[in-house]
């Protein structure tokens, strides 16, 4: 589509979805904005489906958010979050991820802590529950300087070496098996019998089960979050895609791939925040994360994010030849208010939230200190848009205000 068909098709999608009618209002203390992305190759998530999905967000909404109302900053609440979601059996992380070639689970993730600027991330790690929490102790471990003899901290630990080194940091093992779920199962069997089969008929079967496979179960999860003194944090995590070769390392773990998060250095910048998910592959050679993070600077964040998928995504000089380009991101920026910026009694934060993705679908919720609930949404592609070459994008606006002690 063009540039100005993709306009009119997102700004139509905007005004049709009432998700965040009445979201411009002043809030307390702090927001919570996270995702779980989702796509499956017919393109439509049952109803029964869905509701998981959501309650999967809902629970994830309310630990971090628990975690924030307890004093703790992004970096922990963010945390929390992909906990929850790396423990649901419904999504591609942790507990229930896809198996590899082998019929073993590999799980990607990574965090990044907006104030420090700190990164810390595990690629194809097998034998750990939550791979979320080894991340954020390398994150950890490289702010306490350097090892003995000099030598520098590890921030990215891979395979055995990121197991061992988890272990070694009181990180529990747990077996593949306590983390392979049924569904996971019947789904590695299942493309195993067709793996089987297409290597029987002719190369055009091949190319089918490729397309088919690689735009379903791509349901990584993320978060985004930003605290009461406007720090902000991103985490992501994968099991990576279903049938992937052993050692085959996503997005989800590559640094300005998966997340990105960095503070304002100056009144005039925005803090930003950014999650991905899709096709690993594509996110790396295109390092959406730190793409959309750059082009949060812009003075229209909706025209801007717009911009940066349709041209540093979809029609991406690094993709050139692909003519399914599947990936989605949720994307937070914030910076004092001009009226905050003026008063020592308050601080207060104004908040773009939205997310775009060109596959199918995709499962958001947000909520804040001061909500008793989270809200949940599924975003869908307009009716005719062709996921891997359409985009849709959502959004809203919040105030966060909090009165000094």
């Amino acid at each position: 589509p063009t540039q100005e068909k993709l306009q009119t098709m997102n700004d139509s999608l905007l005004a049709r979805h009432d998700f965040f009618k009445g979201i411009r209002k002043n809030l307390t203390e702090c927001i919570l904005f996270l995702m779980i992305f989702t796509s499956s190759g017919a393109g439509y998530h049952s109803e029964s489906k869905a509701k998981e999905y959501k309650h999967a967000c809902k629970r994830a909404c309310q630990r971090a958010v628990d975690r924030l109302r307890a004093g703790g900053l992004a970096l922990e609440a963010v945390t929390a979050a992909l906990i929850e979601l790396e423990d649901s059996p419904f999504t591609n992380a942790g507990t229930g991820s896809n198996l590899n070639l082998s019929g073993e689970i590999e799980c990607d993730a990574s965090i990044m802590d907006g104030k420090s600027l700190n990164y810390g991330a595990v690629g194809a790690l097998s034998g750990i529950k939550n791979p979320v929490l080894v991340a954020r102790r390398l994150l950890s471990e490289t702010q306490k300087g350097k090892l003995s003899a000099g030598r520098i901290p590890p921030c990215f630990l891979v395979g055995k070496g990121a197991e061992q080194w988890a272990i070694s940091h009181g990180i529990p093992a747990c077996p593949s098996e306590k983390m392979t779920t049924k569904f996971s199962l019947s789904g590695y069997k299942r493309n195993k019998r067709k793996m089987e089969l297409a290597e029987q008929v002719e190369m055009k079967r091949k190319r089918q089960f490729c397309e088919e496979n690689n735009s379903a179960c791509l349901d990584t999860v993320g978060a985004v979050v930003v605290d009461r003194e406007g720090n902000v944090a991103a985490a992501v995590s994968s099991g990576g895609l279903a049938m992937k070769h052993p050692g085959r390392v996503g997005q989800a773990a590559h640094y300005g791939c998966g997340c990105w998060a960095e503070n304002a250095r100056d009144v005039s910048l925005y803090s930003t925040a950014v999650s991905t998910s899709g096709s690993g592959e594509h996110l790396i050679r295109t390092m959406l994360a730190r793409e959309c993070s750059t082009a949060m600077q812009a003075e229209n964040a909706h025209q801007a994010l717009l911009e940066a998928m349709q041209n540093k995504f979809i029609s991406s000089p690094f993709l050139a030849g692909e003519d399914c380009v599947l990936g989605g991101v949720i994307v937070l920026r914030c910076c004092t208010c001009g009226e905050a910026q003026r008063s020592e009694d308050i601080q207060a934060l104004l908040v773009e939230f939205l997310w775009s993705h060109t596959t199918e679908s995709m499962c958001v919720g947000y909520m804040s200190a001061q909500d008793s609930k989270a809200r949940t949404h599924i975003s869908r592609l307009p009716p005719g848009a062709v996921a891997g070459q359409s985009l849709a994008i959502e959004g809203g606006v919040c105030r966060l205000g909090t009165v000094s002690d």
